[in-house]
């Protein structure tokens, strides 16, 4: 993806056209919070549950929102362009909360590392940095990163970490059928990719791989825990004395990682209705910063 100047991220984070309804309803007065961390957004992209987030986010206001990386997801914007109304109201959503007086951070994952290219500016009221330090009520340093620098595929063999994620995609696009038909059930929202990850044991030994190295890390770097992304496996528990948060994803688990206004830590699963797969490609909804290559 080319983003080559300023000016274009500047178009990212300025004041979008007018929204629909459901981006700007005025943040409800209860269940404040102290910090909401969500990472693995994956705009741009059908599996992306938007609906649901902005949900989430309205009824979720809080001091700081940390935004852990794969907002966007650049590498399928490449192949398709996919960015429905409800993605431009989410993006909106998060620039209001920041004009509303939440420090609004953003630590850009490997799928939007474009913007990278932007770390130590502020664009719409959103810092954008490389990772962050956030310190709860009760004085517990966090660190706070997307983790794909931790992940050997990623690293080491990007042509395998590229297979995967569009083996990844055809997985999360029969998961919306499935889930639009339990819907039609009468049963709840059902994850298949998450049962399959789960089922195979290669993959749960990346995992636990993935967790230890990251919580080893934050320990060497003196920090008391760490929240990341990345993986999409919501998890909460200590690792050597270290404790390590992962916020999940909103393809999927429709989770975030939350601090209570005393600084108890919880891992909220937001359990909206799932939503129809799209019948057919949506207008496309102005986005000039992200044309696709």
């Amino acid at each position: 993806m080319r983003v080559e100047t300023r000016a274009a991220f500047r178009k990212a984070l300025a004041p979008l056209p007018p929204v629909s309804p459901a981006g700007c309803d005025a943040d409800p007065p209860a269940r404040r919070l102290r910090a909401v961390f969500v990472s693995d957004l994956h705009l741009g992209t059908p599996g992306c549950q938007a609906g649901p987030l902005l949900e989430f986010l309205k009824a979720h206001p809080s001091d700081y929102l940390y935004l852990v990386g794969d907002i966007v997801d650049g590498w399928q914007l490449r192949k398709r362009w996919f960015w429905p109304q409800a993605h431009n109201d989410v993006v909106q959503k998060l620039l209001r909360r920041a004009r509303k007086g939440c420090r609004v951070v953003y630590v850009p994952g490997n799928h939007d590392e474009f913007a990278r290219n932007f770390v130590g500016h502020q664009f719409g009221g959103i810092e954008v940095a490389a990772e962050a330090v956030h310190v709860t009520a009760t004085g517990r340093r966090l660190w706070v990163i997307h983790g794909d620098h931790f992940d050997a595929v990623v690293q080491g063999a990007r042509w395998l970490a590229y297979l995967g994620d569009t083996l990844y995609e055809f997985t999360l696009r029969v998961n919306r059928h499935l889930n639009a038909w339990r819907a039609r059930l009468g049963l709840p929202y059902w994850s298949l990719s998450a049962y399959l990850k789960h089922k195979v044991k290669k993959a749960l030994n990346y995992v636990t791989s993935f967790e230890t190295a990251v919580a080893q890390e934050a320990r060497r770097r003196g920090h008391d825990g760490v929240v990341c992304g990345h993986i999409h496996r919501a998890e909460m528990r200590e690792i050597d004395g270290v404790l390590y948060c992962n916020d999940g994803d909103w393809v999927e688990s429709r989770t975030a990682l939350v601090e209570h206004l005393d600084g108890r830590l919880e891992i909220v699963h937001w359990d909206a209705a799932p939503l129809e797969p799209p019948r057919q490609a949506p207008a496309p909804v102005a986005a000039p910063w992200l044309e696709p290559a």
